[in-house]
This record gives structure tokens, C-alpha cells and sequence, in this order.
């Protein structure tokens, strides 16, 4: 235990990353002082939000700083402990991925139970992409029973579980859109009552799958889904906007949604959210979506890549909409 690697960010991207925005780099492994552990990464998540962090710009968390390494949720085994709570050989989930051995304060770790489900969950369906479809759902959105649910980006980590959260509280119709025939196919077997590939067209398949009109829609895209949904939503609509990766690599403003003027007439409500905001739900989520888990009523994907090396392809893969489900790195 004498090497680390890690990714560090090489360059701030004009438009889409490239492999060199990146930089693989080798170091130590560190070792811990009073209150630390080391963590031996076993799994890190690659978010679309990471995409904003490269830029140099205010926002609601700091940029990745140049020459150092990224970071984001990761799950691994303590190796090396002088927190007298944290036991080496315990499994915990924090805050520094795109790394093989992260130090950090113990109180900066959470730890969680691998006999329950495989360690990798714990990033995905009952991490903060678990939360974040079902508090953007059930809160933000306040999706009732009988409704009708649009989600976008519907086969990624959150909008495939969005969907079927969605079944599971008594929506009457649930629409997701993706980006493939294979997706399409895969939203059909999660119980999707109706899924069409946006490159056929997001305005006429919404019409199509949603005759009645959307109640509630899911934005994970923005631009031409946030305006046909738009168009789609019934008077009272609400739309839980969670993030918009049809952006995230625009060097020029988009030119949609060009029909905001139909909020008015509609009252419709558009709110944005971040998962931090809801830890209120926390425990009726890890309720919930154990026993679904546990009944065979809530299935998940992963996308997984191996090696810390590839980290950066993982990244731009997600961002191509290579992953069904949830997109991680073995590390």
C-alpha cells in the first residue's frame, strides 16, 4: 500500500471535455492523523453535475480546482484509522472519488452496511440519485395518484427510478423518453406505460403518448424536452426540474424552451431543487425503496467501467448517454 492514483482536471473545457481535460497522476497513500481514515475507493459515481464544477464560475458548489484531484460520492473499506469510532475494515461512503486511496476526517464518512445490497447501491438506487428521483418526485413535484408523469433522460440513473417511483405511488401513466431503441425497450420492461426515442421527435411523441396531457413532468434535460413538455402539461402542471444535460456543453444559449409564455395561462409551476435540500425524507425514502427492493418491485441499472484510469472516459461516456442506469467507476 504504497501507491495512489488519482484525476486530477487538467484544463477548464470550451464545450465538451475531452480525455485532455484530464490527467491521471500518481502519488502516496496518505496516512492518517488524529480523527482521519483512509479510504480504499472501491466504487466512485461520475455525475452529470460534475460537468458545471469544471468551469470557473459562481455556483451552488465550488468549482473543481485545476491541478488537483476532482471529487464525488465514492464507497470503500477503511485501511488505516485514528478515529477511535471507525474501525479499519468498515465500509463507508463519502465525498472524495476519482481517487484509489482518499484521507479524510472520519465525521466526513458514513458507514454503511455490505450485507444489505452490493456496495454499489449505495451510490446509486439508495445513494443520492435514489433521493434525489423520489424526493424531486414526491416533493418538489408532489406527483398524486392518477397522474400523469413525463420523465426525460428516462433510462439515466434518476429518470429510470423516477418512473418507476412514479408506478409504485399510483401515477396513471407514466412516459419516459431516451435515447435509443434498446432504452426505449428497457422503460417498457420497468413498467413504463409508454417510451419514445427523442430523436423521432420530443414534441410529437409527447402529444402521442400523453393524448390527455402531462401533469407532472421530470427535467433532466432541458431545452426542447422542457418546452414540448411544456406545451404537453395540463392547467396546474408541475415540473420538478432536476438538471438539463442537453445544456451542460452548449457554447451558445439555448434557443428552447420558446414557449414560457403558456406558464401564465396554465399556472404552471416550474421549480428547480438540489437532493441537499431534502434530507427531511430521507427515512421514508430508505423505507420505501428498501421494500421494493427487498419485494422485487423496483429494479436498477448500472453502467460500470473498471479501473480509475478509464474514470475519465466513464465521465464522457455519461455525458454521450453511453450508460443505461447509473454510470460508475470500479475503481
Amino acid at each position: 500500500m504504497t501507491s495512489n492514483r488519482e484525476i486530477h482536471l487538467a484544463g477548464r473545457p470550451q464545450g465538451w471535455p475531452t480525455e485532455d481535460t484530464f490527467r491521471l497522476v500518481e502519488t502516496e497513500v496518505p496516512t492518517p492523523g488524529p480523527g482521519q481514515i483512509v479510504v480504499r475507493n472501491q466504487y466512485m459515481s461520475v455525475d452529470p453535475y460534475m460537468r458545471g464544477r469544471m468551469n470557473d464560475v459562481k455556483s451552488y458548489v465550488p468549482p473543481f480546482a485545476l491541478d488537483a484531484p476532482l471529487d464525488g460520492a465514492a464507497i470503500g473499506e477503511v485501511v488505516a484509522s485514528e478515529a477511535a469510532d471507525v474501525a479499519v475494515g468498515t465500509t463507508v461512503l463519502h465525498g472524495l472519488g476519482w481517487r484509489e486511496y482518499a484521507l479524510l476526517d472520519a465525521a466526513a464518512a458514513r458507514p454503511v452496511d455490505p450485507s444489505i445490497a452490493p456496495v454499489s447501491a449505495y451510490l446509486s438506487v439508495l445513494g443520492m440519485t435514489g433521493l434525489t428521483a423520489y424526493a424531486g418526485l414526491l416533493e418538489v413535484a408532489a406527483m398524486k395518484p392518477g397522474e400523469t408523469v413525463f420523465v426525460s433522460a428516462a433510462a439515466g440513473a434518476v429518470g429510470s427510478l423516477v418512473g418507476q417511483i412514479a408506478r409504485l405511488k399510483g401515477a396513471g401513466r407514466v412516459i419516459g423518453s431516451a435515447g435509443s431503441p434498446a432504452k426505449v425497450e428497457r422503460l417498457r420492461a420497468l413498467g413504463f406505460d409508454a417510451a419514445f426515442d427523442y430523436h423521432d421527435g420530443v414534441r410529437e411523441s409527447l402529444r402521442e403518448a400523453a393524448p390527455d396531457g402531462v401533469d407532472v413532468y421530470f427535467d433532466n434535460v432541458g431545452g426542447d424536452h422542457l418546452e414540448a413538455a411544456i406545451s404537453a402539461m395540463n392547467l396546474h402542471g408541475r415540473a420538478a426540474i432536476c438538471g438539463m444535460i442537453g445544456q451542460y456543453n452548449a457554447t451558445e444559449p439555448p434557443a428552447a424552451p420558446r414557449n414560457l409564455a403558456l406558464v401564465i395561462g396554465k399556472r404552471l409551476t416550474l421549480r428547480g431543487f438540489l437532493v441537499n435540500d431534502h434530507n427531511d425524507v430521507r427515512a421514508a425514502f430508505v423505507r420505501d425503496v428498501s421494500g421494493w427492493l427487498h419485494d422485487g418491485t423496483l429494479s436498477y441499472d448500472e453502467t460500470i467501467v473498471d479501473g480509475i484510469e478509464n474514470a475519465p472516459a466513464a465521465f464522457l461516456g455519461l455525458l454521450r448517454g453511453d450508460n443505461l442506469g447509473k454510470m460508475l467507476v470500479r475503481v
